[in-house]
């Protein structure tokens, strides 16, 4: 079998090992294993990691954001959350007059926020 180590690959493709690692860990790209358990790169991992870097150069996207369309694709539940959101129109909550829509707001992120730090 004709394949390349991580880093024969990283050196053939410009990515680091460090980049095709995390390529691998968000699902972009699911490379071969040795017996040994290594990495091992073949064509077809190569001409992803080429086209990759092609799309992502072409949209001017990162590869958190190419992770993310791919989770979106897998995840039912997450497309469906995303899609909402970008429908949805921001609405006043009826208990809620005009005059404090906005420190109702802030104080929604501030508790947000208190929650996240503890």
């Amino acid at each position: 079998m004709d394949a390349l180590t991580i880093n024969e690959a990283a050196e053939t493709t410009g990515w680091s090992p460090r980049m095709l690692r995390y390529i691998e860990s968000i699902g972009l790209l699911e490379s071969r294993r040795s017996p040994a358990g290594y990495r091992l790169y073949g064509p077809e991992e190569l001409q992803r990691l080429r086209t990759l870097r092609e799309l992502l150069a072409e949209f001017d996207v990162g590869l958190a954001e190419m992770g993310f369309a791919l989770r979106q694709r897998r995840e039912e539940d997450l497309s469906s959350a995303v899609q909402a959101w970008f429908e949805a129109e921001p609405q006043r909550p009826d208990d809620v007059d005009a005059a404090n829509w906005l420190r109702f707001e802030q104080e929604k992120h501030q508790r947000l926020l208190a929650a996240a730090l503890s």
